[in-house]
């Protein structure tokens, strides 16, 4: 089923008008394009002895720094004069130091997507690629686990299911955890444990001026509550701690169906019927999305439906019958480990999904429910765009729907995420090869 799903593009990751970045603070000055920032010699001279043994510094044109500064959407690629890869908490803290020193914008990147338009916005300056801190250690009880800034999707979700455990993550494999747990963290067991934040019981984070405090309830704990929905500009998150839990369902059941526009309301009706307002079972994610498919239409984009179900085929069968009953065109079922959910969903960490170097841009929205006639003004303009601009046609418009039981468990005043009542979430892409550019009517 994964094929047919390569289009997707699926940022779990992502909260209402906030792109799902990895784990960032940005730091740029008006004077951005006037300074001279300082010369190769000064960061060798004045930061590289700062930095630990592990610490590695990678300029302009090198391999390193090629492969470090490539981005999932090639319009938010930054102007860095280095990068720095950090061995420790301390190499981090030592380069925000530095930069704040001699007045020099940074970056903290992990690993994949990223979105916004921000992310362009850094020029002669560092980025701190904080991958290498990527460590991760369960408790003795079990209950939680402690883990470095740099660790990312598609490693955490291996590494606690080999030990029969699963967190609330994102469902984009290729993604930080950090960086979608900062402004919130949909995920596939957000129906038992709530957003990414609502797991995160303490972090360590580098501000500033390159001091480095632990953050939690019981420290600093007003930065704690902004920083768990409202954190990507606070500080650097260099370790964190967060609870685990014990696998609910080791598999999961997908079923992906592809209608034709004219059953549109249909779909969306039945998925007023099934989810609306968060009443969707804890174990389903739904997914549907319009896209074109040259096989069925080169023309008429199809309307693409997908459950993903952590129980078994059978007790999905009865959230499926009012969907087959529209008769889709074609509808495929397969399960798979939940260490293959991502892959299944088009969203593992080598599809296409995630490959960097794209042309895209991403307009998130959160919703209660889906207003049908609205839906399908957004096909139409959908249509209309994909049809007078070849180079958009693997543009995608997305609706996610998400468990709401963990997520409402949790009082809303008690962290700064601002949207536990929407249940949907809605997001355009507008979307292109590296070779194409964004029209920019687009």
């Amino acid at each position: 089923m994964h094929t047919s799903l390569q289009v997707i593009v699926t940022l779990l990751d992502l909260v209402p008008l906030i792109a799902a970045i990895p784990s960032f603070i940005g730091h740029t000055r008006s004077d951005n394009f006037t300074r001279l920032p300082p010369s190769v010699s000064t960061y060798q001279q004045e930061l590289g002895p700062r930095l630990s043994k592990n610490a590695t510094l990678y300029f302009p044109n090198s391999a390193g720094y090629i492969n470090d500064t490539e981005r999932w959407a090639a319009n938010t690629k930054s102007n860095f004069s280095v990068v720095v890869v950090p061995g420790t908490a301390q190499d981090v803290a030592a380069t925000v130091s530095f930069a704040d020193t001699y007045n020099v914008p940074f970056l903290a990147v992990n690993k994949g997507h990223g979105g916004a338009a921000g992310l362009a916005t850094v020029y002669n300056g560092i980025q701190i690629y904080i991958r290498a801190l990527d460590d991760i250690e369960v408790s003795e009880d079990g209950n939680s686990a402690s883990m470095g800034g740099g660790v990312y999707q598609d490693q955490l979700v291996n590494y606690l299911f080999d030990r029969g455990k699963a967190a609330s993550s994102g469902a984009c494999a290729c993604t930080g955890v950090m960086g979608p747990g900062l402004g919130g963290g949909f995920g596939r067991f957000s129906g038992y444990y709530g957003l990414v934040l609502d797991s995160i019981i303490e972090l360590d984070v580098v501000l500033a001026n390159g001091s480095i405090i632990t953050v939690s309830e019981s420290s600093h704990s007003d930065l704690f509550w902004g920083m768990r929905g409202a954190g990507h500009n606070f500080g650097i998150v260099t370790r964190f701690s967060y609870k685990i839990y014990d696998i609910p369902h080791p598999d999961w059941f997908f079923s992906t169906m592809t209608f034709t526009n004219d059953k549109l309301e249909a779909v969306f009706e039945a998925l007023n019927t099934f989810g609306a307002n968060g009443t969707q079972p804890k174990e389903a994610v739904t997914y549907t999305l319009y896209t074109l498919n040259p096989e069925i239409s080169a023309t008429e984009p199809v309307v693409i439906f997908v459950l993903q179900f952590g129980a078994s085929a059978a007790e999905a069968a009865p959230i499926l019958a009012p969907f087959f009953a529209l008769k889709p065109l074609s509808a495929t079922n397969e399960t798979v480990p939940y260490t293959g959910a991502a892959h299944a969903a088009g969203a593992g960490d080598t599809d296409a999904t995630c490959l960097p170097g794209v042309s895209a841009q991403l307009y998130p929205v959160g919703l209660q429910t889906y207003n049908i006639s609205t839906n399908r003004a957004i096909y139409n303009l959908y249509k209309t765009m994909v049809n007078e601009n070849p180079g958009l046609n693997t543009s995608i418009v997305q609706f996610e729907g998400y468990a709401q039981q963990g997520i409402r468990a949790v009082e809303p005043d008690s962290t700064a995420y601002a949207h536990r009542g929407d249940s949907l979430l809605v997001y355009v892409v507008p979307h292109s090869l590296p070779s194409c550019k964004l029209h920019s009517n687009t």
